[in-house]
């Protein structure tokens, strides 16, 4: 039995880009819980938040985390993790029955990453302030728990391909298919 590998971290730190390599490399499911949360609501983030608050949403949020986990199922899986999903204790309950990576990154990259691929309709503000400032404020209040929930923590700054040998080499120690772009 395979735990699932759950990727936290705030947005754009590259948990669906390094999720989907590092699922196919290991040969395992990818997940991402934003894409889930969609399909349980119907209609985008952006959307729902809009109509409904961010409590509603995270509801939801924790019935997407719970699906991925029960679909990771005993073959494991990768699963990218929406950037607020430690927020709830029961989320962090979940994320325990895993290995868990913190992707961590300055708070400038991420603003960049931001500006330059905006994905409004999954990622509406949080504080309505500019990106820089947000991404700042937010990461003060979830850092800490990023890091208690983390088993790794890699750095989210590095390019995307060193980014995937980090992971191989810390979350699948041993493991010939990991580290080979072969099946």
């Amino acid at each position: 039995m395979q735990r699932p590998i759950f990727l936290v971290g705030p947005r754009a730190s590259g948990k669906t880009s390094l999720g989907r390599i590092l699922a196919e490399r290991l040969d395992i499911l990818f997940l991402d819980t934003d894409d889930l949360a969609v399909t349980l609501l119907g209609q985008s983030i952006a959307d729902h938040v809009a109509v409904r608050g961010w409590d509603s949403f995270r509801a939801i949020e924790t019935r997407a985390l719970n699906q991925a986990a029960a679909l990771a199922g005993k073959d494991g899986g990768v699963i990218a993790c929406g950037g607020g999903i430690v927020l709830k204790p029961e989320n962090r309950a979940v994320l325990s029955r895993g290995q868990v990576a913190y992707l961590c990154a300055d708070p400038e990259i991420l603003a960049r990453r931001l500006a330059s691929d905006p994905l409004e309709a999954q990622r509406p503000s949080l504080t309505g302030g500019t990106v820089i400032d947000e991404v700042r404020d937010v990461l003060a209040r979830r850092e800490p728990l990023y890091r208690q929930t983390a088993d790794v923590v890699l750095d989210a700054g590095l390019p995307l391909e060193e980014l995937v040998e980090r992971a191989c080499e810390r979350l699948r120690p041993g493991r010939r298919n990991c580290n080979s772009h072969e099946k």
